[in-house]
């Protein structure tokens, strides 16, 4: 990297360069958030495998057992001495039968250890009869449990190869085979069989071959019921059988004399006993003296008490097995055999000692299903050194009574997990020792270490939480949640904070637990630092999300209360989850949402409205649309409520964050689908509005009533109203109408009153106008919304519907119209689904209506939120009269239709020279979402049904977006600031990059430039160029023409990119900036509508991107001739300074993504540049009336401006401010004359002429130039002087081609280059001379 070894030698002038690269470091990034740069969904729910989907438990157990003690079986040789003892128990020692019932009892006592509370039933030397009532038994009273058949074949013959094992007679003279296929059939499944006999493993193959003949059987009767199988007793399958077989088909059990017989038998039901025994006859047992196997015997303690010596060694053995299995076994089969079952688990567990034990004599034990090899395992080397630890005690402990000392083992694995966590990169295998994390957590000296540790594994993202899952930690935390220790609080809430975003089932297992109120304490103590009350908070939000029982449990829990105590806690992310909570407790759940009411809850969230943090706007927007949302019966009071709520949402039609808006017009659709007959009564008159619409001259006329003066509103674009009946053909004046209104009441319902024209449209202009929806095509197309957007400015729809109420639902309607022109496509199309939903309702329900005498206007009251009728008033606002239609019409509204027969059209009953509103169609409790009223076939254009356009579950991916944050890494250091990734080593080549620019082109600027004449790069322009910009520090420069931005590489001279800005056809760009163009640049362009996008990945191989996109100015009427919009940016702050045709300067911070002032200008004409300056707070701005303005943001807006210069006399085309803290404001007007002044000071301390007729210009922040271009087609490049160095006429080749007529210029911000568009389409750089560069 030559650059690198550049700035190592150079003079002390460099040193200050990299000075000034630190700044780079230190400057604000503007709309790099996640928010920005994320798509906002929630994660891809990972399939979760770790809920048991059928827990089992083993309910009976028959222990055969075949010893007809003291004669051995015919075909078994045994040495001398042999192995005898049978369940520890020499049979010699005693008579025969005796012998024989000990060792049943003893054996029932082993088992009943690992399951206490089975049915044990024990058959000693039985026959096959007896076998067969003993299995028939258990099976009949186990039902669909398990049954374990446990078989010592030690006195009778080995297995046959034919598949049985063998019993006896009743006298015992002969032995009688038994077939593993009876067997089979009486055991049924699901069943576990243990086999200790020699050869044992030709029971399993034999098992295993039944098994599938009886498939076999099952298909074919199965698919032939004619055929003899099917005509008998299916045999049930033997699918869920698991067996364990002492050895291999071609071996004999181990008969050497210090070990049991029944050796496989202890190892699975005696395991510590054996392995000690076993460990002392290893030859490394010389190495702890003193320990002989009598001493074994003598080990203190209870096998189930941790605490004791031999219960400690029990704890440490089944911490080994199951990490063994765990790290072994694949994950399901680990499922099936270690966490169904406790029987089963335990003895799988001892099935890996017995492997180990057996092998070491030449045994191979066999299972089915069949387990990898485990015997040599690195964990059973813990396990001996355990074993070891505790042996090399007893001599002490037995003798002289000295303490026990408590094994290192746990601590020392809970060392190697953490180790296992510090060192580790992304992808590897899992740690091994997290099945032990697991067991530590039963104690307490461990416990909050092993917490703390499991913690952090959790935080390496969902695949660990699936792990810990799958070894079965949600049991232990669970059990956890019941400890009032405080110091487990933190590790416990994080814990289950990363639980639930991955696995938000876990809800139902939380209520039933009664976990949730310990999570309710957690947020209710203010002691608790913010980050664990915000865990708390989430996990409550995920308990009360979509789920009755949670939400009535957390209402219970005071929850509401709760969380809007934290409203206001300075921690955003507090903010956020507790306007999420609050929102989800009472979506679809009256009870808490009335519980809101009382607290004035929905008041308390406006606050959030203006929270400087988008998505907390966005969690209290959701709040406030699911606290309207609800679809329980309304009320006054609750009309009133959702009102207001929606009034208040309405300001944030012009917030800067498109994530917020999107959120509004969701809630904003809830209101709509509560009071839907309103909507759609406002939705009609638009539409006719629309129709009849030709513009006409703004009459300014106060609104009626309303519940917020609209124009009043800042954050409300103005909109104007004009005193239009066009679409009411009834004779009425204003006066007329106004005391109809005031004569108005509300119905018995409560509801609002309001106007519901009758004569709105017939079915045949419905369906000319709108087209039909089943296209894929909307109802109303952007452009008619857009029409309607605008018409709905100037003209008033308030004058028709005058009731205060009842303007709420228009104002929401145009606020919905302004939302489904904005510049976020996402947004716009979520508010043109709303708008058509309703326009399509609107004409569904107008189309069976008849053109009406224009005799009358029919007012009614809109169908409140009931399905009740609603009363008719006449005209003149006296009462109902007790006329037979007019009952008709209030008791005899049909039912809603049922999903499963045909809806019937509502009786026609006109009243009073009027007709039902179509809101008798539609009874209120209806879902806006399901099919309206299907029409009769008279309407024969439209099919039956239609497509619905919003779906029910119209929302944004918000709150599950937002969960994904404690789904993901919290404590890893974020990539930026980990100094040696490659996010990191890009930025600072950039700022590299950045420093070698600013060095070069200020050596160059510093000698002066004296020619500026030079032409490096010419190309047509797909467009005629309307604003240029230079990148400031690589070869790139955006070219804008009306509506599209095209990149050019100046140095190779190539197109890099050419896209679509997305604004509407009749408006234009006027302004462009580059953000972040230290960094990674994003280009804002600004249209004369007052919009403004960002986008990225442009001049690249990938596509550009909107970012964001927002109206930065509401009440900007595109011109043809205006200023546009005008934009300077401030990286050092993030703010983005806007005005045009405008009265205010509008400054916005980029950060908060919110207005943050409006500087009124003070002059009747519009803003037509902007510069500012971040050390000294001002802001200068040059106006259509060729007065320049400074502004100072710091105080008021009515004291801000402190100097007017009206020195010249025309349009202003550029007023710089120079960056220094004293730097001159230079001003330049349509007639070239060029002004210098000092803020200080109120005249201009210099005037130069330039040319006169001037269309645009530049001047360059470093080197004191600045170049005129004008109509006349050429270009004058001046000096600080007022000398002209350059006048360039002509392009260079081309045969000398004339210049169009200059449409923009822009000077580079470092280098001397000055790039010039033309109206002739062609776009030109030039340059110093060659030999200055």
């Amino acid at each position: 990297m030559k650059m690198d070894a550049d700035l190592l030698h150079l003079p002390a002038v460099g040193f200050a360069e990299e000075e000034a690269d630190m700044n780079d470091w230190d400057l604000p990034l503007a709309f790099m958030k996640k928010r920005h740069s994320e798509k906002i969904e929630g994660s891809k729910a990972l399939a979760q495998s770790w809920r048991m989907k059928d827990r089992m438990k083993t309910v009976s157990v028959a222990l055969v057992l075949c010893l007809n003690v003291g004669v051995d079986p015919p075909d078994v040789v045994k040495t001398s001495p042999c192995a005898r003892l049978e369940c520890w128990i020499d049979p010699l020692s005693m008579s025969p039968q005796k012998a024989l019932e000990t060792i049943g009892a003893n054996l029932q006592k082993q088992y009943e250890n690992w399951q206490p509370r089975a049915r044990y039933k024990q058959s000693l030397d039985p026959t096959v009869d007896e076998v067969k009532k003993l299995c028939t038994s258990l099976r009949r009273n186990a039902k669909e449990e398990r049954v374990l058949f446990h078989y010592n074949g030690h006195g009778v013959p080995r297995p046959t190869v034919n598949g049985e094992i063998w019993v006896f007679n009743k006298n015992y003279t002969q032995y009688i085979p038994l077939s593993i296929y009876d067997l089979q059939t009486w055991m049924g499944s699901p069943s576990i069989f243990v086999y200790d006999c020699s050869n044992a493993g030709i029971i399993v193959t034999s098992f295993k071959q039944f098994a599938l003949q009886r498939e076999q059987e099952l298909e074919v009767a199965a698919i032939n019921p004619s055929h003899p199988l099917a005509q008998m007793p299916l045999p049930p399958s033997m699918k869920n059988c698991i067996q364990l077989a002492a050895c291999e088909a071609s071996e004999l059990l181990p008969m050497n004399p210090d070990l049991p017989a029944d050796l496989f038998t202890s190892c699975l039901t005696t395991p510590i006993k054996i392995a000690l025994r076993w460990f002392c006859m290893q030859k490394s047992a010389k190495l702890v003296p003193g320990v002989t196997l009598d001493l074994i015997e003598k080990i203190p303690g209870r096998l189930n008490d941790r605490r004791t010596p031999l219960g400690e060694l029990n704890w440490i053995f089944t911490a080994i097995t199951d990490t063994i299995a765990w790290n072994v076994l694949p994950r399901d089969l680990f499922q099936k055999l270690f966490r169904q079952d406790l029987l089963v688990a335990s003895l799988f567990r001892n099935f890996l000692l017995a492997e180990r034990i057996m092998r070491s004599y030449n045994c191979t034990p066999v299972s089915s299903p069949r387990l990898p090899p485990t015997y040599m395992h690195a964990m059973w080397q813990a396990w001996d050194l355990a074993v070891d630890i505790c042996l090399s005690q007893l001599p002490t402990i037995i003798e002289e009574g000295t303490a026990f000392r408590h094994s290192p083992f746990f601590a020392e694995q809970l060392t190697a997990f953490q180790v296992w966590l510090t060192m580790g990169v992304e992808n590897r295998n899992p740690p091994e020792q997290l099945p032990i994390v697991l067991q530590v957590l039963l104690s307490q000296v461990h416990r909050l270490r092993a917490l703390d540790l499991l913690g952090c594994f959790l935080d390496l993202g969902p695949w660990a939480v699936s792990l810990a899952l799958s070894v079965g930690i949600f049991p232990y935390v669970l059990k956890l949640l019941q400890s009032s220790a405080r110091e487990l609080r933190p590790l416990l809430v994080f814990i289950w904070a990363k639980i639930l975003a991955v696995d938000s089932s876990c809800q139902a297992d939380l209520v039933k637990d009664n976990g949730h109120k310990y999570f309710l304490s957690v947020l209710a103590d203010s002691y608790m630092p913010a980050e664990h009350r915000t865990m708390a908070v989430f996990i409550l939000a995920v308990i009360v999300n979509s789920y009755s029982t949670g939400q009535e449990a957390c209402l219970q829990g005071n929850l509401i209360a709760n969380c809007l105590e934290q409203l206001s806690d300075p921690h955003p992310l507090l903010r956020q989850w507790v306007a999420i909570c609050l929102g989800r407790i009472w979506q679809n759940f009256d009870p808490a949402r009335w519980c809101g009411v009382r607290d004035s809850a929905h008041e308390k969230l406006y606050i959030l409205l203006s929270d400087p943090i988008p998505e907390v706007r966005c969690a209290a927007v959701f709040a406030l649309g699911t606290f309207v949302g609800n679809s329980a019966e309304r009320t006054d009071h609750s009309t009133t409520i959702d009102h207001n709520v929606a009034m208040m949402l309405a300001q944030l039609i012009n917030d800067g964050s498109p994530v917020v808006r999107k959120e509004l017009v969701v809630a904003l659709s809830h209101l709509v689908v509560q009071y839907e007959s309103n909507f759609c009564t406002v939705a009609l008159q638009f539409i006719e509005e629309e129709k009849n619409y030709t513009v006409s001259s703004p009459a300014n006329t106060s609104e009626p009533g309303n519940l917020t003066p609209v124009r009043d509103s800042p954050a409300i674009p103005r909109l104007r109203s004009v005193n239009s009946y066009t679409n009411i053909r009834a004779v009425t004046t204003a006066r007329n109408l106004n005391k109809s209104l005031q004569n108005l009441n509300l119905n018995e319902e409560g509801g609002p009153a309001a106007f519901s024209p009758g004569n709105l449209s017939t079915s045949s202009s419905a369906s000319s106008t709108l087209g039909s929806p089943d296209n894929d095509e909307y109802i109303l197309s952007f452009e008619t919304i857009d029409k309607m957007r605008r018409v709905s400015s100037y003209s008033s729809l308030n004058s028709l519907i005058g009731v205060s109420f009842n303007s709420v639902y228009t104002q929401i309607w145009r606020v919905l119209l302004h939302l489904a022109a904005d510049p976020f496509p996402e947004v716009s199309d979520l508010a043109m689904k709303v708008l058509n939903c309703i326009a399509y309702k609107a004409m569904m329900n107008a189309r069976p209506q008849r053109i009406l005498d224009s005799g009358s206007l029919t007012q009614s009251a809109p169908a409140s939120p009931t399905s009740k009728g609603t009363h008719i008033h006449q005209a003149g606002g006296s009462p109902p009269m007790p006329s037979t239609s007019s009952s008709s019409l209030t008791n005899e509204v049909p039912k809603p239709p049922t999903r499963d027969q045909p809806a019937t059209r509502p009786p026609y009953t006109p009243t009073l020279g009027g007709q039902a509103p179509h809101s008798h169609q539609f009874p209120r409790t209806r879902k806006m979402f399901d099919k309206g009223p299907e029409q009769a076939a008279e309407d024969g254009d439209e099919p039956c049904g239609h497509r619905n356009y919003i779906s029910a579950a119209l929302q944004t991916g918000l709150c599950d977006w937002s969960a994904k944050y404690f789904a993901q890494p919290v404590t890893k250091i974020p990539e930026e600031h980990d100094l040696q990734s490659q996010v990191r080593m890009e930025r600072q080549w950039r700022f590299l990059r950045n420093a070698r620019v600013k060095r070069q082109s200020r050596s160059i600027t510093q000698r002066g430039v004296s020619r500026l004449d030079d032409q490096i790069f010419i190309n047509r322009n797909p467009g005629v160029p309307s604003v240029v910009k230079f990148h400031p520090f690589n070869t790139c420069i955006a070219v804008a023409d009306k509506d599209s931005i095209c990149f050019w590489d100046w140095e190779k001279g190539e197109r890099l990119d050419y896209f679509y800005n997305g604004n509407p056809r009749y408006t234009r760009i006027t302004a462009m900036e580059y953000l972040n163009g230290h960094d990674c640049s994003l280009l804002l362009t600004a249209t004369d509508d007052g919009a403004l996008r960002v986008w990225k990945n442009f001049a690249d191989q990938k596509n550009p991107e909107m970012v964001t996109a927002w109206q930065g100015l509401s009440d900007m009427l595109p011109t043809t001739r205006g200023a546009g919009m005008v934009v300077d940016w401030e990286q050092e702050t993030g703010l983005l300074m806007t005005s045009g045709d405008v009265r205010v300067i509008r400054i916005w911070d980029t950060d908060r993504e919110m207005k943050v002032q409006d500087i009124p200008t003070g002059a009747d004409s519009c803003v037509t540049s902007l510069s500012c300056d971040s050390q000294r707070s001002l802001i200068v701005a040059g106006l259509g009336d060729g007065s320049v303005r400074v502004f100072d943001r710091r105080m008021g807006p009515n004291e801000c401006r402190i100097m007017t210069y009206r020195e010249h006399g025309a349009w202003v085309v550029k007023a710089h401010l120079q960056k220094e803290s004293d730097g001159h404001i230079i001003s330049v007007s349509v007639n070239g004359d060029v002004r210098f002044f000092e803020p200080r000071t109120p005249d201009s301390v210099n005037v130069l002429q330039t040319v006169k007729g001037l269309t645009a210009l530049d001047i360059h922040p470093q080197a004191n130039l600045f170049a005129c271009g004008s109509m006349n087609q050429f270009i004058a490049v001046y000096n600080a002087n007022g000398d002209v160095i350059s006048n360039i006429k002509y392009y260079d080749g081309f045969m000398g081609q004339r210049i169009g007529a200059i449409s923009c210029l822009a000077f580079h911000p470092h280098w001397p280059h000055l790039a010039v568009g033309s109206n002739d389409y062609y776009m030109s750089i030039y340059s110093a001379e060659k030999r200055l560069r």
